[in-house]
């Protein structure tokens, strides 16, 4: 369903549905709670709440499950942020002692914007995006996943679709919650490598030798490169787009290259020429010789609000979040399905609330009755509740969901395998 089919007037009236029998709120206490290995991790997060007409409530903080629910479902929040664990529960930071009220932990994460890359693509522009265009989102994935994961060490990435131009990571494990303000910022800046505001033409300028994570981004940013920049984009196609590029090469070669295109029109054949160029250079000179690389790293790489990665305190959208003027859900994303990944794929409100009043089929209700079998011992809201959400185009995104937190659980047995060492006395 497309987005045009979702009117932001008829959230007033289905946000209550879809609190009520749709957010997986099973799994996101699971998450949020990490396995109860640390006391009170779950009890002093902060919650924010953006309620209709812009009305914002910060330190919202629940002790159980079933309070968060029933906080949700009474204010039917238009966004949901998560913020820190504190010292202190938030929802009683009026009655602390000044000063002593402190953001303590939280997982380390990232916030990836459509709209940072506005001077290197063409289809679109602000809030807009399109399949040409997400193509960078995929790239800006592929790159810091793969980083995080080798250079950091770190195994519990959450990925999320923003729910309209973006996405979002989250690092999960124990050593990212853990990290200070300046190790934050630390990993922020070694991933960070487009430099400079809309005045600076040159935004990535590389050194000899190339930094082995450059390298490595790069075999991620070469393989996308030819359709996202050469075909999608058009870089070397129009004369505006032409000039724009060869802005961001050496003087001498600039020169050549402007007369070499006089006579080869194709941007495929132009990258060529452009790269030889570069090969010719690097055997010539130390200065400028990787411009080529320079050129697909300034429209390709990930552009990060590093603000966002720097603070503990910093707030971030909920995943399982709607959003208000998309009307989509803020849905993790499969990494082994990245390629196909269809951000106007990922079900609306409306979609999923519709879904829920269809008639079932003969097959559904078998497999409801066999459910039912399993979960009798269950309490009946909570199993109807898991019966609704699988009914609709919610599911995968929630299965998805599931595994993660399957493969994290693993990790919080370990530390409460050991803990409950610690604790005995031989």
């Amino acid at each position: 369903m497309p987005a045009s089919d979702y009117d932001s007037a008829c959230l007033p009236d289905i946000l209550p549905l879809y609190y009520r029998r749709l957010f997986p709120f099973s799994q996101y206490y699971r998450w949020l709670n990490y396995g109860g290995v640390q006391k009170n991790y779950f009890q002093n997060r902060e919650f924010s709440f953006t309620l209709k007409d812009d009305i914002y409530v910060r330190y919202q903080s629940f002790t159980t499950q079933n309070e968060l629910e029933k906080e949700m479902q009474k204010m039917n929040p238009y966004k949901i942020d998560i913020g820190a664990i504190y010292s202190h529960r938030p929802n009683q930071h009026n009655t602390v002692k000044s000063g002593t009220f402190q953001a303590l932990e939280k997982e380390l994460v990232f916030d990836i914007d459509m709209t940072d890359y506005d001077d290197v693509r063409s289809c679109c522009s602000a809030a807009e995006i399109c399949p040409k265009c997400w193509t960078l989102m995929t790239i800006a994935i592929r790159v810091l996943d793969r980083a995080l994961r080798d250079d950091f060490g770190f195994q519990h990435l959450l990925w999320v679709y923003s729910g309209r131009r973006g996405v979002h990571c989250w690092v999960c494990d124990e050593a990212a919650r853990k990290l200070s303000v300046a190790a934050r910022s630390a990993v922020a800046e070694y991933l960070s490598l487009i430099k400079g505001g809309d005045d600076t033409m040159k935004k990535v300028v590389l050194s000899d030798p190339i930094h082995p994570f450059i390298r490595e981004s790069l075999v991620v940013v070469e393989r996308y490169f030819p359709l996202y920049a050469l075909q999608d984009q058009d870089i070397l196609g129009r004369k505006e787009s032409v000039d724009k590029v060869l802005a961001l090469t050496p003087e001498d070669v600039r020169k050549q290259l402007q007369q070499d295109f006089q006579n080869e029109k194709k941007p495929e054949n132009r990258w060529k020429l452009l790269k030889d160029q570069a090969k010719r250079k690097q055997g010539t000179s130390k200065k400028g010789q990787h411009f080529e690389k320079e050129i697909m790293l300034q429209y390709c790489y990930p552009r990060l609000d590093v603000n966002v990665s720097k603070g503990v305190n910093h707030l971030l959208k909920s995943p399982f979040s709607v959003h208000p003027k998309t009307g989509r859900i803020s849905v993790p994303i499969d990494l082994k399905e990245l390629d196909t990944f269809d951000p106007f794929a990922v079900p609306t409100i409306s979609m999923i609330c519709e879904e829920l009043d269809r008639p079932r089929t003969v097959e559904e209700e078998e497999k409801s009755e066999e459910t039912n079998d399993k979960e009798n011992e269950k309490d009946a809201a909570e199993s109807r509740k898991i019966r609704d959400y699988k009914r609709t185009s919610l599911a995968k995104y929630v299965k998805c969901f599931d595994q993660f937190l399957d493969v994290m659980a693993r990790s919080w047995k370990g530390e409460l395998l050991k803990k409950s060492d610690l604790q005995k006395d031989f």
